[in-house]
């Protein structure tokens, strides 16, 4: 018997995604799906949909169990995969985005660094901390899938400061190289191309691409990538329009970056501007991208909960999620590599040892086998450091639950930083913690 419990289980496109491919993985057998979520209705609809992709994938050895009874969805589990928002949209995430406003400090996604993913861990560490503490008596070997963002932060408290297996997980390693060369116009190269990947989460860097063959990508890559952005040209991909901060950034600094221009535009101080607002055109960069999109979604579930949930002819083709991959290495022993997010055990040489790092890892039975990757490029360690500052001060304040290191981590925010005074950025932390006081423990 396989036990996997998915918290956060409302998500239920998401949920879709991560369990409907477990129901796929024949290799996964007798397998026990749990389901647990505060909201009762999306935690229903979220079952009716997987009952349905059970029923028309012919497996007779699944069973889906939903409940609101968090130790019962933990008892016992292998496999616990979080995907909880703690706050939701409203109140919390449009709150993350208002108050930095009146500061003049715009966002664009702000749920991974900057003073939106700041508050956004600080809200959700203490609802991961009770379920270490659950599954600590309940499944105390089950390994805890993270894919609730901010990843490194969130990943990484998990890793220092419980005894909790826990590799977080995102999509964004591998959908980079192939996004790259769609966005060129290389479609040639995407099924048989070679790549390495290294350095943070969002902030990883495609260190090697390569063809089958061995021959290095990277010239090709930037010479058109360059005659794109300098207009030479006749087509230009639409997907290259709105990524144009990640290639500037890989024509400044040599590597591409896993995450999407959106995101790393606020990950860094050279984009949003204050001063410069004609760069918000020039690189196309969606400011409060972020709400916009859970409008969009909240206004479109009704539709979308007819195509997902109500429809009894619903099938389910496997993703590109790693969860269901590692869940089937760890129980046949036939190894499978993912990027995952785990503690820099000496992987990343020139990156503190601290930090939560994404690397290649092999699954197995043995678990997670994180790889040696040495020294990142001195350029890319040095962009991936400034935000691993933010990163290891925010646990701090969250391990201690002291506002001067949440103050400090929001100071040495590029973004931040790049806009606001030391002062400025304290009043705007004050403003937030009086603005999600309900939602957080007592900070001193």
């Amino acid at each position: 018997m396989v036990k996997v419990t998915f918290m956060g289980a409302g998500s239920t496109v998401f949920a879709k995604n991560v369990l409907g491919d477990c129901i796929m993985t024949p290799a996964i057998e007798d397998l026990h799906i749990y389901l647990y979520d505060i909201d009762p209705e999306r935690l229903n609809d979220s079952k009716m949909m997987l009952e349905n992709i059970n029923a028309n994938s012919g497996r007779k050895d699944v069973t889906i169990t939903a409940t609101l009874d968090r130790i019962e969805a933990l008892t016992g589990a292998n496999f616990v995969v979080n995907a909880i928002q703690v706050g939701g949209y409203e109140p919390c995430t449009v709150t993350d985005f208002e108050i930095p406003k009146k500061y003049n400090l715009r966002q664009t996604i702000a749920d991974t660094l900057g003073i939106g993913g700041i508050f956004r861990a600080m809200r959700t560490v203490p609802v991961m901390e009770s379920f270490a503490n659950d599954m600590a008596k309940v499944c105390p070997d089950a390994l805890f899938i993270n894919y609730t963002n901010p990843m490194c932060m969130l990943s990484g408290y998990m890793q220092r400061y419980t005894d909790i297996k826990t590799i977080g997980l995102c999509h964004s390693v591998q959908g980079c190289a192939g996004g790259l060369l769609r966005g060129l116009g290389m479609e040639e190269y995407v099924d048989t191309c070679k790549w390495e990947i290294a350095g943070i989460n969002h902030q990883a860097w495609l260190l090697k691409i390569t063809d089958k063959d061995g021959n290095d990508l990277y010239p090709e890559i930037k010479r058109r990538s360059r005659a794109m952005m300098d207009g030479e040209m006749e087509h230009v991909s639409e997907h290259f329009k709105y990524d144009l901060v990640r290639n500037e950034m890989m024509h400044k600094f040599g590597y591409y970056i896993t995450e999407s221009s959106e995101h790393t535009s606020e990950y860094t101080p050279w984009f949003i501007k204050s001063t410069h607002p004609e760069l918000i055109d020039r690189y196309n960069i969606p400011l409060d991208e972020y709400p916009r999109r859970c409008i969009n979604q909240i206004e479109g579930w009704k539709k979308q909960r007819e195509e997902v949930v109500l429809n009894h002819k619903i099938e389910h083709k496997k993703s590109h999620e790693f969860a269901a991959y590692i869940i089937e290495a760890m129980q046949s022993d036939k190894p499978f590599r993912v990027h995952g997010n785990v503690l820099n055990t000496g992987l990343i040489t020139n990156l503190p040892s601290n930090a939560c790092v994404e690397v290649p890892c092999m699954i197995d039975r043995n678990g997670v086998n994180p790889c040696f990757v040495g020294d990142l490029p001195e350029q890319c360690a040095a962009i991936n450091r400034t935000n691993i500052n933010v990163q290891l001060l925010a646990i701090e304040g969250m391990h201690t639950r002291k506002k001067e290191y949440i103050y400090m981590a929001a100071m040495m925010d590029p973004h931040t930083s790049s806009e606001l005074t030391m002062d400025e950025t304290i009043a705007m932390c004050d403003d937030l913690f009086e603005a999600h006081k309900d939602w957080l423990p007592e900070y001193k």
